[in-house]
């Protein structure tokens, strides 16, 4: 039997050929019989242009159907798909091709000068582009290409995409997951939310990412639902497009901003049968007010890269604001001693670290082995780096976390590789990076830096300085000066105390 995942797809795709699965306000959309072929075509070029099992293939191409077409190729050849944020600057993209050494990087046509240099000099991946229109030099080559008729057999274990996935020391990690991890997981949420091929997805979410990619699309291709594709989140599109859609996923940036909208109603949602979100903590506030304004509960869950979807609350029960729900089938979750070396399950309803196990979890870190030991244990079990407490119904409750991860619209932020920049500045002594209570963004992430004495700084010279090292979304939204950073007698900076000072400063500004 041919474990890989393509083959799954394949299966139900072939028994909804007629029926739509992407389709987009511009008009390019594709049935599940079209999205077939034009995935064997991609595939036949991707074979063409020298992939073989096991190769990655790197992409950093804006949203659109045929990314997904892409991915799927890739894993019908037997590629690693590796998804890379289009945010990312050259300089972040160098390291990634450095480490993965993918066989192709695929990019944006825009972006070819750019990215041929960056891969020259990070591994020699040939370069290749995909357009947002369906253009660029790996559509023509499709075009050309003899399409690649069967999936090539793959086994449940063998790697199916590569995401990265930052550490506090500010070296990215590629978290390696399997056509098992991605299928199995696929199909527990397909039961778990009550997918079928009725269903007509809202999709405004990255590409890039774990939600967006591996839990949107793989389970409306395992159900047979169909997609609205949708370029970004807009509200005025979302109202336009909610009176046809049955569910809808989102992180809560995306439900803070429809709850300031009036025409937010019960009658606006009235097709609607779910709403999901996850990425990053919704508040209780939100989970509530957005009750009361459509009378739908928002259901909120629990993934990380690394391991996938762990926990959702129900489809039937309490969605219990503040919760991310109870283990998904064939998951399982302890709380541990976070200070202990034996991992010691505590006593129900003590906070502690959070560990998760199961079909889900990632098979390691590319070429890390000492940090895959570090965080996935023998038994199986990986350590979250979360601390959360289990209630006695069985909720699992995010109460914080052991690192510095800031998580701003649903994007992980690790503080380190911001503070690296910043320190290297001309006048900076030092900095510390923290993550703030935002009212848009979840948090916001915030620079507190000790300028050298006599020093010209300010808060738009930082920023503007490092503007083109970082994504966007990692770029400080605020900075403040100090005479110098709170520590402990080991020297550490207590970003706790800076947290503390600094607490109102997003609120204030609502």
């Amino acid at each position: 039997m041919n474990d890989n995942l393509f083959a799954t797809f394949a299966r139900r795709m072939h028994e909804r050929a007629d029926a739509p699965f992407i389709t987009t306000r511009e008009g390019r959309d594709y049935s599940y019989r079209e999205a077939l072929d034009q995935a064997a075509s991609l595939a036949g070029a991707l074979k063409e242009l020298g992939v073989v099992p096991g190769d990655r293939v790197a992409v950093q191409v804006d949203k659109s159907p045929e990314a997904i077409l892409l991915y799927l190729a890739c894993l019908k050849v037997g590629g690693v798909y590796l998804p890379l944020n289009t945010g990312y600057t050259p300089d972040e993209i160098a390291y990634f091709l450095g480490d993965a050494e993918p066989r192709l990087f695929v990019c944006r046509p825009a972006a070819i000068d750019a990215a041929e240099k960056v891969a020259a000099a990070s591994g020699g991946a040939r370069v290749v582009t995909l357009g947002s229109d369906a253009d660029g030099s790996l559509m023509a080559t499709a075009a050309a290409a003899t399409p690649l008729a069967q999936a090539v057999e793959r086994s449940a274990d063998d790697l199916a995409a590569i995401l990265y996935t930052s550490g506090t020391t500010g070296r990215s990690k590629g978290a390696m997951l399997s056509h098992h991890n991605l299928g199995s997981n696929a199909a527990s949420l397909v039961k778990a939310w009550r997918f079928s091929e009725n269903d007509r997805l809202i999709h405004a979410l990255p590409i890039f990412h774990t939600h967006g990619l591996f839990v949107a699309c793989n389970v409306v291709l395992l159900s047979g639902a169909s997609m609205r594709f949708l370029t970004k989140f807009d509200a005025d599109v979302i109202f336009d497009e909610l009176p046809q859609g049955t569910t809808m996923m989102g992180v809560p940036t995306f439900y803070t901003r429809l709850l300031k909208d009036s025409r937010l109603t019960r009658e606006a949602c009235a097709t609607m049968r779910l709403f999901t979100s996850g990425s990053a903590p919704l508040t209780a506030e939100t989970h509530q007010d957005f009750e009361a304004a459509t009378g739908h509960a928002i259901l909120e869950r629990y993934g990380m890269t690394e391991t996938n979807m762990n926990t959702s609350n129900p489809y039937d029960g309490d969605r219990i604001a503040g919760t991310v729900g109870t283990p998904l089938p064939g998951v399982e979750v302890r709380i541990t001693d976070r200070e202990g070396k034996n991992h010691e399950p505590l006593p129900q309803g003590d906070i502690g670290m959070l560990e998760v196990r199961g079909p889900n979890v990632f098979k390691g870190y590319w070429r890390m082995p000492e940090k895959t030991a570090e965080e996935l244990l023998d038994d199986g079990f990986f350590i979250t780096g979360d601390l959360a407490i289990i209630d006695e119904r069985g909720y699992v409750q995010i109460v914080g976390r052991d690192k510095d991860l800031v998580i701003s619209g649903g994007y992980n932020v690790y503080p380190k590789e911001i503070e690296g920049h910043i320190d290297e500045l001309d006048g900076v002594v030092e900095s510390a990076v923290i993550g703030l209570p935002h009212p848009d963004f979840g948090e916001g992430v915030t620079a507190v830096v000790v300028p050298e004495p006599d020093a010209s700084l300010d808060e738009a010279s930082i920023i503007a300085a490092i503007s083109d090292k970082l994504a966007k979304y990692k770029q400080p939204k605020r900075v403040f000066f100090t005479d110098n950073l709170p520590r402990n007698t080991m020297g550490k900076v207590q970003k706790n105390q800076l947290r503390e000072r600094y607490k109102e400063t997003y609120q204030a500004s609502r």
